[in-house]
């Protein structure tokens, strides 16, 4: 794998490390463009690093924000990716209304992801068949080696064709919408935020073990992809070589 990776001492400083280095690929891709697009994800640690971005002497208003997944409840819900999105970037940092293409998930999963993708299709200028070309996607990745909401013997890890699609996460007794592995693997640069010791095995594996996306989805774009970096705190880090 030609992936950087970088260790930091807590959680804290991993978020850190990882905010200086998505606002050092913003500024790169704004010096040649007008504007930059930026696909997020949700959790515990993202908290952490959208902290960090907000108070960054950046230009937000230059960014277009999407997000990777997003689980099927309104967008005033705890469980929103978009409020935790909204509570701790979005409204700190003053990013216009009208840069923000957030994930319905208040309406029913198959439309959700069937209005995302077209949300996308549309801003990109896509054909049928053709993959939107993130600036940036930040991603995570669960005890289990998931990512975005793909998770471990999702059929649709398989899906090379589609953009989004709605996915039924049976452990959690709820449906999310998602982006697929081609958008993912299309994005021009993705950084993962990883921390915690329930994390370790985990990361282990997805360095360490064959390529085999079924069983380790956050292999997708770690073995293929482009401009992969990687923050870890010690604990996430404590399997690695």
């Amino acid at each position: 794998m030609s992936v950087q990776r970088f260790t930091s001492p807590d959680a804290a400083s991993a978020a850190d490390a990882c905010s200086h280095h998505v606002v050092t690929v913003l500024e790169e891709v704004l010096s040649g463009q007008e504007s930059a697009t930026f696909a997020v994800s949700g959790g515990s640690t993202p908290k952490l690093l959208f902290q960090k971005l907000a108070v960054s002497r950046f230009p937000w208003e230059r960014v277009h924000l999407f997000w990777v997944d997003e689980r099927c409840v309104p967008p005033s819900d705890p469980a929103s990716n978009y409020k935790l999105t909204d509570d701790y970037l979005i409204r700190p940092a003053h990013i216009p209304l009208r840069q923000i293409h957030r994930i319905a998930g208040e309406i029913q999963p198959q439309a959700a992801a069937r209005r995302y993708a077209q949300e996308i299709r549309e801003f990109f200028g896509l054909d049928e068949g053709e993959f939107p070309h993130f600036d940036l996607v930040h991603r995570g990745i669960g005890p289990d080696a998931h990512t975005a909401s793909l998770f471990p013997g999702e059929p649709l890890i398989d899906d090379h064709e589609n953009i989004t699609a709605a996915v039924y996460a049976p452990q959690f007794k709820q449906w999310r919408v998602t982006l697929l592995p081609g958008p993912l693997l299309a994005a021009k640069h993705t950084v993962f935020l990883v921390a915690g010791e329930d994390k370790a095995e985990a990361v282990r594996a997805v360095f360490n073990e064959a390529y085999d996306p079924k069983k380790y989805p956050a292999q997708i774009t770690s073995h293929q992809g482009r401009g992969v970096a990687w923050f870890l705190d010690e604990k996430a880090a404590a399997l690695m070589d």
